[in-house]
């Protein structure tokens, strides 16, 4: 006699998985038809209106919106469609929060390096950011149209979070911050904007600075950030700063070359200065989460790095020079949390909403 058992969990949920990537091309097609903005322009339309506005067929524009309805992008009135104030917020060109650039680098240059995931496996080696140069990463281009492209993508990616984190981090008593890595901006003009005491400086790339300086004039905020070029990668950190901000920069890398990098912070602060680490941290038993998990296997598909865990931060910070390495839990895009260590020890225990390296984090 067979007796029939229940399977563990739910297929509903394997099915949500496997099928993730359906919603996710529905938003890439919507942006790259530029149906968020128009809906931000006219107002909200019905399914013929916005066939004849998007020069595509009904039935498309049909599925598509409906698509885009079920996943709260879209709401739906009388038979019209509008944007929901989620894509109002984060999927209109122009606005602070503006989502897209990450969005359209997923599609474009993430998306296909995912399909050859299982040779990244095998081969340890990223697929290459343009197709057929293998082991190739996004800091190796010298396209600049394909700069900017990237730029823009790690802009849309990082102002949230970085909006989330100068709520979360007291830097009333710092007066100089060099973010390296720092990219276009969206830490700067965000830390910045919320600690009106604190100059910036951006080390990054030349080509890359130079997409920086065009951000912050327009943010209003050349006269208390600037870019300096240069590539951390082969040159010395310019030095004498209170804080080192790494944001998003050393999931890209190697442990050695992580352990060089917070060496190389090390000697820009001067005593007593502060390291801060933005990162999707990964669980130190390694079981997850979700996000940062899933964001280490992409790391093996487009670097040579991967995401690390808060126990290995603290550990190399350490060994770098650095004293009481701590946590701090964040909920944003780019991060769930950051990491704090000071060049040197300061007497007391974490403050409060901080948790020691190897201490559980909630």
């Amino acid at each position: 006699m067979t007796v029939e058992t229940t399977p563990p969990g739910s297929i509903r949920n394997l099915m949500e998985i496997c099928t993730g990537f359906w919603a996710f091309k529905a938003i890439a097609s919507a942006q790259e038809l530029g149906l968020f903005d128009l809906l931000h322009e006219t107002g909200a339309q019905s399914i013929s209106d916005l066939a004849r506005r998007l020069d595509v067929q009904e039935r498309p524009a049909e599925t598509l919106a409906t698509a885009l309805a079920s996943v709260g992008l879209l709401d739906v009135e009388g038979g019209r469609y509008g944007n929901s104030p989620l894509a109002e917020t984060y999927l209109v060109k122009g606005g602070r929060y503006y989502f897209g650039g990450w969005i359209a680098h997923l599609d474009q240059r993430n998306y296909p390096g995912w399909a050859n995931l299982t040779e990244a496996i095998r081969a340890d080696r990223p697929m290459g950011w343009q197709s057929g140069r293998h082991e190739e990463t996004p800091f190796d281009i010298v396209d600049p149209e394909l700069t900017s492209r990237f730029q823009d993508a790690m802009h849309s990616l990082s102002r949230q979070s970085a909006a989330s984190a100068a709520r979360r981090i007291d830097l009333s008593g710092a007066r100089t911050l060099l973010d390296v890595g720092g990219g276009t901006g969206a830490w700067a003009i965000e830390l910045a904007s919320a600690n009106p005491q604190l100059t910036i400086t951006i080390y990054d790339l030349p080509p890359v600075c130079e997409l920086a300086r065009a951000r912050i004039e327009a943010e209003g905020l050349s006269d208390r950030i600037t870019a300096i070029g240069g590539d951390f990668r082969v040159q010395e950190l310019p030095s004498g700063y209170d804080t080192v901000l790494l944001s998003m920069i050393l999931h890209d890398w190697t442990p050695d070359e992580c352990r060089r990098l917070l060496r190389a912070c090390h000697r820009a602060l001067v005593p007593g200065g502060q390291a801060i680490i933005s990162e999707l941290l990964v669980d130190d038993d390694k079981s997850g989460p979700a996000d940062a998990a899933l964001m280490s296997l992409n790391m093996l598909v487009t670097t040579r790095g991967r995401n690390y865990t808060a126990a290995e931060y603290g550990a190399w910070l350490r060994e770098a020079g650095f004293e009481a390495p701590e946590v701090r839990p964040l909920d944003a895009p780019s991060c769930n949390g950051l990491v704090l260590a000071r060049r040197q020890g300061l007497a007391g225990g974490p403050p409060e909403g901080r948790h020691a390296i190897g201490t559980s984090v909630p």
